[in-house]
């Protein structure tokens, strides 16, 4: 089979055009990503995920999606269900940790549950960024704690009850941007805490989590580790960090590579992320000019790249285990832990 170009890229609309039909079919990205502007009803995703799955000729080409829940949702009310925030389960947390871990099981299975009968079949959760009470507000109510032992506990239920419905996790943003004083997706952030902080805080869950199939790098300068390149263009952070110091052996993909914080043209970054160690693109926003960039400056997957991605196929085409939704909605409602119904 002919290899697979190193990307997960978007799409404009509702359906595919024919430039994007074409574009697919030539390019063979490995995966596809979903956005609010995908999404209408359950009928119309299905048939999305199916043409792009013909598009480049691959049954079984991943299908990821941004559904932490709450503030990052793609499918919400009112033809999906919405989960809640995580930080909801973060604030449960504190009293009583088995109930939460529980919780954020049932959640994630739930969510496996609806995103596998879309095609969707990966999901680019859990966040295991321990948020400082001071950083940005746009991580505040997507934190699943705010120290690394609530953020791991709760990363690892995530995990579990994605991978449980045949959904692959990507844990995300390497090596933690939950002291970061910015919004990613606007400037570049920078984390100014030691590499010992690091080591014993935002470090711990991304470490607890290594055996996870995908991690996403953040666009962050981290003035301890690299002061001149954020995480995802850096390979002292890359190789050093989370390979070497990490042991970190699954399938590394960039944040959108797309957002302000980088700079460079679209092409430059992507050679950048692939020099540093990245072996995924991530283009979300569907713009062709855009994608014919990364197309050029992204490569094939190769060597032990192949190998990282057949994995974590495995797990997004994977018979999801036996479940009973009902069941675990009423569980999960019966816990109580949330303002308004799950």
């Amino acid at each position: 089979m002919a290899h697979h170009l190193a990307t997960m890229f978007g799409c404009s609309g509702t359906t595919l055009t024919d430039w994007e039909k074409a574009f697919f079919r030539e390019t063979r990205p490995w995966a596809y990503i979903l956005f609010g502007r995908n999404i209408d009803i359950p009928e119309q995703v299905k048939a999305l995920t199916a043409a792009l799955r013909e598009a480049s000729n691959d049954p079984d080409a991943p299908i990821f999606v941004d559904q932490e829940g709450g503030t990052v949702a793609r499918f919400k009310r009112p033809h999906f269900r919405h989960p809640p925030n995580p930080s909801a389960f973060a604030q449960h947390h504190e009293k009583d940790p088995e109930v939460a871990a529980e919780a954020a099981w049932l959640n994630a299975r739930i969510m496996a549950d609806d995103l596998k009968a879309l095609g969707v079949n990966a999901n680019c959760a859990p966040m295991l960024d321990v948020v400082d009470p001071n950083a940005h507000e746009f991580l505040q109510k997507r934190a699943l704690g705010y120290d690394a032992e609530t953020v791991t506990t709760l990363g690892k239920a995530t995990a579990l009850g994605l991978r449980d419905g045949g959904v692959a996790p990507v844990v995300k943003h390497a090596p933690g941007h939950g002291k970061g004083d910015a919004d990613s997706h606007h400037n570049l952030p920078r984390v100014r805490a030691t590499r010992e902080q690091l080591i014993a805080e935002d470090f711990v869950p991304f470490q607890a989590l290594k055996r996870e199939a995908m991690m996403m790098t953040a666009h962050v300068i981290y003035e301890a580790l690299d002061p001149d390149h954020p995480g995802t263009l850096s390979s002292a952070i890359i190789n050093d960090v989370i390979r070497d110091d990490w042991g970190y052996d699954g399938l590394l993909m960039t944040d959108d590579i797309n957002m302000n914080a980088l700079g460079g043209t679209i092409e430059e970054r992507t050679r950048s992320a692939i020099a540093a160690g990245c072996e995924l693109i991530c283009h979300c926003n569907g713009d062709l000019a855009d994608m014919e960039s990364v197309a050029r400056g992204a490569g094939t997957l190769s060597g032990q790249a192949i190998i990282r991605a057949d994995k974590a196929r495995a797990i997004t085409s994977a018979t999801p285990k036996p479940f009973d939704r009902k069941e675990a909605a009423e569980r999960l409602k019966a816990l109580n832990l949330f303002e308004a119904p799950a």
